[in-house]
């Protein structure tokens, strides 16, 4: 029987009809040092307002049995079990088995290959703690948890609260975890193995980090900063939220084959992804940063304060990605944070907001399976951004006494947006409600462009835009003396900014006041420092000199600004992948940011080889290798340029520099191997040769990863036998293998592999939320298509899982536009 999918209308009346004292889970661990199943006993405390009421929990594993108040249960298979003739008080016994420990959900046992050890992890988001023990899997039903955990004497158990009580049993150890505070199922967890451990004392805080035993060294190296980051979130989130970190005890635990992290109460479980083999560059470092304060975050939006139902999760992710970035600029060493979000997240954003699956970032949900739909580039990337153009609406002093205001009325329950609003508007003094209406529940983007006639400046927006605040920044060169855009040699040179000037837009046409004169002035920037979400243009009569200044602006942001109009046009048809790719190649040359270096040449990249008609690829593409090439005489972009190279080296020359490069370097090897077995080369011995000196354990998904790039039908097979029927490959790294799969000018290989997706596509949704939209997003094919294989793809998504379907209408969006780019068409 199909497991059902809790709807708003069923979790309204249990939220009014019950109210969860506690719970207390027993877990047994001991069966998975060598096999499949964990078993729990749940014990659930809760009351009914109605008394002879019935209800039902939750719970999706093998019911042993099950008794209400003594009476026994019986389990109706579709994931539920109905509690008939509550009483004024209930307490509520579960016996379950969960045995799909591999691919199932909720839970996940991995043995790691470097030696044979296991590891345990659990995550809940949006409703999996059902896959494991009885309970009522809604957010709104917030209770105190007690976990009782016996597992193999040499793991290391954690967990939600403080400090265990450990005893030892005949061949087992008993964890016993004091209550946590009231938590949402969804935010509670348990971890368990044989973990290395790193312990700090930082600002009355006991920090704890963890990862499997063969990654102790990684954890090692990079613990410093992991706990330097960690400190500077607590402090930083403390004070603005005027709030600090309630409990001593905040762990953070990175486990094999997992995506992601996820913000369990003071416990956050990682990817181990993100302990990188090689020396991190710049941008991963940011991104560490930046996850660790966007799980951070959520210990305040989420778990402290929870939405009461999906539609506000935006309350928690949007605020939490708002959050990080802000944290890393004001309390890190990442003060580029903003940037690196415009040129990679922000971007993505833009694309999705005018695609099929655009929605608005509050929206009615129907149940669970929908809201697993929307954990996308609208909640998160553009939710970020726009809380950043909230706080620059009303002012960030006024902003952060309504967040302020906002925990202290709502911690330890749940919260909706009027609650939010209503705390926003109170201390900002401004009426939000046609905000809200504006930005939260309408969906699309704002379009702006600049009308000149003389001196006057006004800024238009194609259709009637949102209230929202953003500057417009001039720009000359020469001291002054613009050209207005009619030099066209203009190599080497920066423009100046003469003023920045902020406009409150209310209605279709803003004047502009107070920029200089049209003489001295080359170029108008919209949206400079980048407050608002919204897609901009550049007049027509400027356009070209447009794209060539984007590299000549002074900061990164403002030439992300210009970034993201180039490949917003790019996106929409309105510019070719030569002069999109030409763009921001100059860009990348002459940026300053190391922030932002990488994700600009995996763009420049990205287009050569998905957007560029098939007569340009080349051109295009070496283009880009050159730029690698000079970045690489930079020590400090050394090693982000020679990866760049690795994807986009074409010419024997190149290839042979590269290893030359790479000396020793195994991740620079192995990159430089995936490229040469997709030109042909025969890698098969060096690829061998390298597994064995790699000291990574899962460097074997490198050695597929380079039999995936082989234009070769046998290696073709086994990969995707591996990938996408066996789901063996760890899904943080289904990415990596399926870009290697899916390689222009193998058309003939690829063809039988298009239609297998499709087959495979009634069976994405299995594993959960996470492994359904990596490999319905990862897997789809960029090439060896045409657009009727597109609207093939959207037709047999209908009846797929939401998050399924919206993950392929999404990419199948992209994919046609990357299309249209490739043959010139409309």
């Amino acid at each position: 029987m199909e497991i059902r999918s809790l709807t708003r209308t069923e979790a309204e009346r249990r939220g009014a009809l019950l109210e969860v004292e506690r719970y207390d889970v027993d877990i047994d661990l001991s069966g998975l040092a060598d096999g499949p199943e964990i078993r729990c006993v749940s014990t659930v405390a809760f009351s009914c307002r109605e008394p002879g009421a019935e209800s039902f929990v939750d719970c999706a594993a093998e019911v042993r049995s099950a008794t209400l108040n003594g009476s026994p249960l019986t389990s109706t298979g579709d994931g539920r079990i109905a509690l008939p003739a509550l009483a004024g008080h209930n307490v509520l016994r579960v016996e379950s088995v969960q045995a799909d420990t591999t691919t199932g959900q909720g839970v996940h046992r991995a043995i790691d290959p470097a030696d044979g050890e296991v590891y345990v992890w659990m995550s809940f988001e949006p409703d999996e703690a059902r896959f494991v023990w009885a309970c009522f899997d809604q957010p709104d039903l917030k209770a105190p948890h007690a976990f009782t955990v016996t597992a193999p004497p040499v793991w290391t158990v954690t967990s939600n609260s403080g400090d265990p009580r450990i005893e030892q049993l005949e061949s087992a150890r008993r964890w016993t975890f004091p209550d946590t505070p009231p938590l949402s199922t969804y935010n509670t967890v348990v971890n368990a193995g044989p973990f290395h451990e790193i312990r700090r004392e930082a600002d009355g805080h006991d920090l704890g980090i963890y990862a499997r035993r063969s990654l102790a060294p990684i954890l090692e190296r990079d613990a410093d900063e992991l706990f330097t980051l960690t400190r500077q979130g607590l402090a930083f989130f403390g004070e603005v939220f005027a709030m600090p970190f309630p409990q001593r005890k905040y762990d953070q635990v990175f486990v094999p084959e997992f995506g992601g992290a996820m913000e369990n109460y003071a416990c956050v479980t990682w990817s181990d992804a993100f302990l990188r083999r090689a020396t991190p560059t710049p941008a991963e470092s940011e991104l560490l940063a930046k996850v660790l304060l966007h799980e951070m975050a959520h210990m305040w939006f989420g778990n402290i304060v929870t939405m009461r139902w999906w539609d506000d999760l935006w309350l928690n992710e949007a605020f939490a990605e708002f959050a990080c970035h802000w944290a890393a600029e004001r309390a890190t060493r990442y003060t580029d944070a903003w940037a690196g979000h415009l040129a990679g997240d922000k971007l993505k954003a833009y694309l999705s907001d005018q695609g099929p699956v655009s929605h608005p970032i509050h929206q009615p949900i129907h149940d669970v399976a929908q809201a697993a739909s929307i954990f996308d580039n609208i909640t998160y990337p553009k939710g970020a951004s726009v809380l950043q153009q909230l706080m620059t609406y009303v002012g960030e002093e006024r902003f952060r006494a309504g967040m302020t205001a906002y925990f202290a009325r709502h911690a330890w329950g749940s919260a909706s947006l009027q609650d939010l609003i209503d705390a926003l508007s109170e201390a900002s003094g401004r009426d939000l409600d046609s905000w809200r209406s504006a930005w939260l529940a309408t969906a699309g983007t704002d379009r702006f462009s600049l009308e000149r006639d003389g001196d006057t400046v006004t800024l238009v927006a194609a259709d009637f835009p949102r209230p929202q605040v953003l500057a417009v920044g001039a720009y000359s060169r020469n001291g002054g003396n613009g050209s207005n855009g009619r030099n066209n040699d203009t190599s080497g040179e920066v423009l100046e900014r003469r003023a920045l000037v902020r406009v409150e837009v209310t209605q279709t046409r803003t004047p502009v006041t107070g920029l200089p004169a049209e003489a001295d002035l080359d170029v108008l920037l919209i949206n400079d420092e980048d407050l608002t979400f919204a897609t901009t243009r550049p007049d027509p009569a400027t356009r070209d000199a447009f794209f060539r200044a984007a590299a000549q602006l002074p900061t990164a942001i403002s030439r992300g600004v210009a970034t993201a109009t180039v490949w917003d046009m790019l996106t929409t048809g309105e510019a070719t992948a030569a002069e999109a790719g030409r763009c921001i190649t100059a860009v990348l040359t002459a940026e300053t940011s190391d922030a932002v270096i990488e994700p600009y040449l995996t763009l420049a990249a990205t287009i050569a080889e998905l957007w560029a008609p098939e007569g340009e690829r080349a051109g295009l593409t070496a283009a880009v290798a050159e730029a690698c090439r000079r970045l690489a005489a930079d020590p400090g972009r050394r090693q982000v340029a020679l990866r760049g190279l690795a994807r986009t080296a074409t010419k024997p020359d190149d290839l042979a520099w590269l290893r030359e490069q790479a000396g020793d370097d195994v991740d620079l090897l192995w990159r430089a191997l995936v490229r040469e077995a997709e030109l042909g080369g025969d890698v098969s011995s060096e690829s061998a040769l390298l597994l064995e000196r790699d000291p990574d354990p899962d460097a074997w998904v490198r050695a597929l990863t380079v039999r995936a790039a082989l234009p070769d039908p046998a290696a073709k097979a086994e990969v995707w036998q591996k990938l996408a029927v066996d789901r063996a490959v760890p899904v943080n790294s289904v990415g990596q293998v399926a870009a290697a799969f899916w390689r222009p000018d193998q058309d003939a290989l690829l063809t039988p592999y298009t239609q297998r997706y499709l087959d495979s596509i009634p069976h994405l949704h299995r594993g959960g939320m996470i492994p359904a939209m990596v490999f319905a997003g990862q897997l789809f094919p960029p090439h060896a298509i045409d657009p009727t294989y597109i609207e093939e793809a959207q037709k047999a998504s209908h009846d797929a899982a939401p998050v399924v379907r919206n993950t392929i209408l999404e990419r199948s969006d992209t994919v046609r536009r990357m299309l249209r780019s490739r043959t010139g068409t409309t």
